[in-house]
């Protein structure tokens, strides 16, 4: 079948298009003294200049201030208000004002300076419903024109605009200030949810979801965009496609029809200049099974650049075909101006759970580096459909370990290297994109087949990027996972196993994890050599685990979800939250907050906070004085905001 959906794809614009190619605009803006978006801009770098915080002062960083995930002014004197133990939320901060989201899923918005709550926003009661509310978020949006201002959120299933001055909505906004988010172009789900932030981009609104319907065919995950004055709908943009749109060659047997999901569940990115937004996609319904979806499905894992204004693709591109592995991409790409042989180039940098950063040209879709679509075993699994092949990017190299081999096994003593052989001889491994077993022992004896890199190994928390140099510093969890494929019912296959979510982690010998070290790292990737310059372990990992403890061993790294935040002269990342975290290794997480030096990797300074980062760390200048701004959260103790300065 035709490869349209792994080529670089791109639609041409005859007005313009050359001007934009030869151009070498600036830098997408940065954050300045202040945080307006999740990733400090629509560009998603997570950084910011910002050096008041230096690695001469950062020794002297203190707590000034803590604030519960769910304020007590916003809880109104219930003692049943939900207060999450993993709270993944980054504030924004304009005007002297964080705003953030509650364990209500609402809207506060607090003092910069001391933490204390200034507004709150209440949803309205419905008569028959409950009060509009959800999950926390892991943020909102700021929108102005140089007079008006708004903050956008998602909260539960409606999209709300209020006044950052005080809270209140925008009657002419949707339905007296919000929009059912259930309600779609042609259609309604019975439960929206969207964790990630909206983004603006000019004067549209861009929503992704997660929507589920009780029973039957799961909804399709299109994309929508929506006026930021009116919320009124603007466009729709169809994952999978429908009839007669482009990337249904891509589904045989008209799968894409029954097919659901292939949704934007994380974070989004923006050139603004350009007034492109980019996507990045999940697979399709099934998961690990796709007998009932055969073709390469398309828009599944791909990264996808929209026009903002009109929902039109731009291009995209397709990371793994027809998956099976869990493998969609999990971040937003980072848009950062690089410098490849002397050429300059506007870049958008995706990371992805496969270890690949995938670098392109974000004007035109072309991958900076070639791209080899490379053969790849298809599998045993009856009624499957599999890829023949699968796209590799020639740079950069993984930043992760792909695939499974007898040489990736520690070797910390002969003893423990040994138990890790028998270990991994129970199942089916080989390199990236082996394909997953059926239940039962295989001819061979096997039973399973080992995942590497797992579910999480790059996660929702994405990379930073420092502008000025162009390094990428992406976090990563070195975290491999067994799958064993069981028939649900006739015809149809899952991989689900005991309480796991997607899998079983798989431990090495004597509760150790299997694999060389480092087991969560941060690695730095210069964008404009395509080339590793260093990797870090992140934490000391089991180093004092009864059988190596007596090896005196250097950090061993532990996988976490944690967030990078790149400034002057250091990156900032914490070891990451446990609570209710899958498919992370009993020894994962930790308290730990560090700031590593950008050049060499080495920690520099490190703090215990109150509990694991769970958010993505922020910071701004308020009043002469620098913060950095992280939630937190641990087993039995609820997510709070800590606020870090300079005495």
């Amino acid at each position: 079948m035709p490869r349209d959906s792994s080529a670089w794809v791109r639609l041409r614009r005859a007005a313009g298009l050359a001007v934009l190619l030869a151009a070498t605009p600036p830098s997408p803006a940065l954050a300045g003294d202040e945080w307006r978006a999740y990733g400090g801009t629509n560009a998603s770098l997570k950084y910011s200049s910002l050096d008041q915080i230096d690695r001469d002062s950062v020794g002297d960083l203190r707590i000034v201030w803590r604030q519960s995930a769910t304020p007590v002014e916003v809880r109104q004197g219930r003692a049943d208000a939900p207060v999450p133990f993993n709270y993944q939320n980054t504030p924004l901060m304009v005007d002297g004002r964080l705003f953030m989201s509650t364990g209500y899923g609402t809207v506060a918005a607090l003092d910069a300076a001391t933490g204390e709550v200034l507004w709150f926003d209440v949803p309205p009661r419905v008569d028959g419903e409950e009060p509009g509310r959800g999950a926390a978020s892991r943020g909102v949006a700021y929108w102005s024109d140089g007079g008006e201002a708004r903050i956008i959120a998602v909260s539960g299933h409606h999209l709300v605009a209020l006044d950052p001055s005080n809270g209140k909505r925008f009657a002419g906004f949707g339905d007296a200030g919000q929009v059912d988010l259930r309600q779609y172009e042609d259609f309604v789900v019975q439960s929206y949810t969207w964790r990630s932030p909206p983004l603006v981009v000019g004067e549209v609104i861009v929503v992704g979801s997660t929507a589920r319907n009780a029973r039957g065919r799961q909804p399709p995950g299109d994309i929508r965009g929506y006026d930021v004055r009116t919320g009124e709908l603007l466009w729709t943009f169809h994952t999978p496609p429908r009839a007669g749109e482009f990337g249904t060659h891509t589904w045989l047997n008209d799968s894409w029809g029954i097919a659901g999901f292939t949704n934007a569940w994380s974070t989004l990115s923006a050139d603004d200049e350009l007034g492109y937004v980019y996507l990045p996609l999940k697979q399709s319904t099934g998961y690990s099974y796709g007998g009932s979806r055969p073709g390469d499905n398309l828009f599944a894992n791909t990264l996808l650049c929209l026009d903002a204004a009109t929902g039109e693709r731009v291009w995209h591109f397709q990371t793994v075909h027809h998956d099976m592995w869990d493998y969609d991409l999990p971040a937003a790409p980072a848009l950062v101006d690089i410098t490849v042989e002397g050429r300059a180039i506007k870049a958008a940098a995706q990371v992805s759970k496969v270890g690949f950063v995938w670098v392109f040209d974000r004007v035109t879709g072309e991958p900076v580096w070639p791209i080899e679509e490379r053969q790849v075993p298809a599998g045993d699994i009856p009624g499957e459909w599999y890829a023949p092949t699968q796209p590799f990017p020639t740079r950069p190299p993984a930043y992760e370990q792909q695939g499974v081999t007898i040489d990736d096994l520690i070797d910390f003593t002969p003893e423990l290297r040994r138990e890790a052989i028998e270990i991994i001889s129970r199942y089916r491994y080989g390199p990236l994109f082996t394909p997953l077993s059926a239940a039962g022992p295989a001819p061979d004896g096997t039973r399973g087949t080992i995942q590497m890199p797992g579910t999480v190994g790059t996660t929702f928390t994405g990379a930073g990027v420092d502008p000025e140099t162009g390094v990428l510093y992406v976090p990563s969890n070195h975290s491999p996972i067994v799958i064993e494929m069981v028939e649900a019912e006739p015809g149809v296959w899952d991989s689900r196993r005991g309480t796991a979510y997607f899998g079983d982690h798989l431990e090495g010998p004597r509760g150790l994890p299997i694999f060389k070290p480092p087991y969560g790292r941060l690695t730095a990737i210069d964008l404009n050599a395509g080339d590793i310059l260093w990797t870090a372990p992140n934490g000391d990992g089991p180093r004092d685990h009864p059988a190596i403890a007596h090896l005196d061993l250097p950090p061993l790294g532990q996988p976490g979800r944690a967030a990078p935040l790149v400034t002057g002269s250091m990156v900032f990342l914490g070891e990451g939250g446990t609570a209710g975290v899958p498919l992370l290794p009993k020894f994962g997480g930790g308290k730990m907050f560090r700031a590593y030096d950008k050049q060499t990797g080495e920690v520099i300074w490190q703090m215990e906070l109150p509990g694991g980062t769970t958010g993505a760390p922020m910071t701004y200048m308020l009043d002469g004085r620098q913060y950095v701004v992280v939630a937190v959260g641990w087993h039995e103790h609820p997510g709070e905001l800590i606020a870090l300065a300079l005495p």
